[in-house]
């Protein structure tokens, strides 16, 4: 019998990973006016340093997932682990912003490659499903502990040591994560017979790139303008592209049996109304508490941080209730308590104190994290184990997708409301429209404890 420290061992190697990707989604944010400063960029540039990275890593995290299931995941999740590496070490050495961008697109793709593979690997690693979701609570808790430390740690290395070391702090984790990763876990299963299809890794990720490059656009363009309406119609034709290819393909990279899956569709639309309300609650009080209360970048970090650290706490308490539980009251419940604190904040007034902020923010930020480990669970539970990677992309897919949709409708929002208030209490209760749609999806399609997630079919190979 492995001892308990050895095996939680995997599960250390797995967050490590996924650790370093939302980091660097958050840290680079109070760092990029400073580069842009230092590396003499141009608007576009400053913003494809950071909005390059999230386009590539949403676009790609389907064709991470199949080649995880094809490759096997242990493979491709180092494969990605390696590539972020060397990546994050190219930024640090930039000499020109040109030069930065296409290594943040590089990075990119590495994180495309590691978060498919952390999921699937956790999920082979913990078969017994009590282990399993404390797993999946702990793996979620890294999304919160990441979120709160990146504008804390990006505002302290950029006033001490310099910019640079935003990128190089990636160097020693990605080391020790590849290092944990080929001692503890295990090697994944090859599956030589699944054919990746090409056409349609083109089509999904031109879909989610153009969806994705549209609403950062909406924000700062409005909804109007006619290149955000050409891209939203692009991405239309690139996800009906998709779903014919995947429907004539004789070795489909999603197979459409997996999104008639109540728990497997129901589930990733459910990531996709919370990220929107949280991640769009996140970016909205940035603005707020920078541009309207005059506080620093490290003020804004410590200002949001009782949202982003209650998230660390309600993943793992949730992995650990779901046993007597089960998932569907905990994302029920996560949900409501969600919709509930951005009601809150809205209905706190046009200018109100910090302090009647808190417990708004905490609500959400709580909530949200409740209701990860349940709905992670869902998702994963209804896959084949053959297509646990192409499950877990399409888990994190959805998610970018509603980070995304929410930053892109907030900034709109404060960009063409009358009043700043105004336009941040509306922001708060469409993401509270957000949530309570979510429990009532949750409701049906989460299985009760009793039952366990259908398992969709796998297609016939030919």
């Amino acid at each position: 019998m492995p001892s308990e420290r050895h095996s939680w061992a995997p599960l250390l190697a797995v967050c490590a990973g996924y650790f370093m990707v939302i980091l660097d989604v958050t840290v680079i944010n109070v760092a990029v006016p400073v580069i842009g400063r230092e590396l003499s960029a141009s608007l576009t540039g400053i913003q494809w340093i950071t909005d390059g990275y999230t386009l590539v890593f949403a676009g790609f995290l389907l064709t991470g997932g199949a080649l995880g299931d094809r490759l096997g995941n242990r493979r491709v999740f180092c494969a990605g682990v390696v590539v972020f590496t060397v990546s994050s070490a190219a930024c640090a050495l930039a000499p020109d912003a040109p030069f930065l961008v296409v290594a943040r697109l590089v990075e990119g793709l590495g994180a495309a490659l590691i978060v498919p593979g952390s999921l699937a690997l956790i999920q082979q690693a913990y078969p017994e499903r009590a282990a399993r979701s404390r797993a999946f609570g702990l793996w979620g808790s890294m999304a919160g502990i990441a979120a709160s430390a990146g504008p804390l740690l990006g505002g302290l290395l950029v006033s001490t040591v310099g910019w640079r070391w935003v990128f190089l702090i990636n160097l020693p984790v990605g080391a020790a994560c590849l290092a944990l990763t080929l001692r503890h876990v295990a090697p994944s299963p090859r599956r030589a017979d699944r054919a990746l299809d090409w056409p349609a890794q083109v089509a999904v990720v031109a879909a989610v790139a153009l969806l994705t490059a549209a609403l950062n656009e909406a924000g700062r363009r409005g909804w109007s303008d006619p290149a955000v309406l050409a891209g939203l119609g692009l991405a239309v034709l690139s996800a009906a592209a998709f779903g014919l290819r995947e429907r004539l393909a004789r070795s489909p990279a999603l197979p459409l049996s997996l999104l008639r899956s109540r728990a497997m569709s129901g589930g990733a639309v459910i990531g996709l109304l919370f990220n929107f309300g949280f991640y769009g609650m996140v970016f909205t009080a940035s603005l707020e508490f920078q541009h309207q209360r005059g506080y620093s970048a490290l003020g804004t970090g410590l200002a949001l941080f009782p949202a982003v650290a209650m998230t660390m706490f309600a993943s793992v308490l949730s992995g650990r209730l779901t046993r007597r539980t089960g998932d569907r009251p905990l994302v029920v419940s996560g949900m409501l308590l969600a919709a509930l604190g951005l009601a809150g904040w809205a209905a706190a007034g046009a200018d109100p104190a910090y302090g009647l902020l808190v417990l708004p923010m905490m609500a959400a930020g709580f909530g949200t994290s409740f209701a990860l480990t349940g709905s992670t669970a869902t998702v994963m539970g209804a896959a084949p184990q053959a297509y646990s990677g192409a499950a877990s992309a399409l888990f994190n897919t959805t998610r970018q997708v509603g980070s995304a949709t929410g930053v892109a409708l907030g900034g709109s929002l404060l960009a063409s409301a009358a009043t700043y208030g105004t336009g941040i209490r509306t922001s708060m209760l469409i993401g509270a429209v957000a949530y309570l749609a979510a429990a009532g999806l949750a409701w049906r399609c989460v299985p009760p404890k009793t039952e366990r997630p259908e398992q969709a079919e796998l297609p016939e190979q030919a």
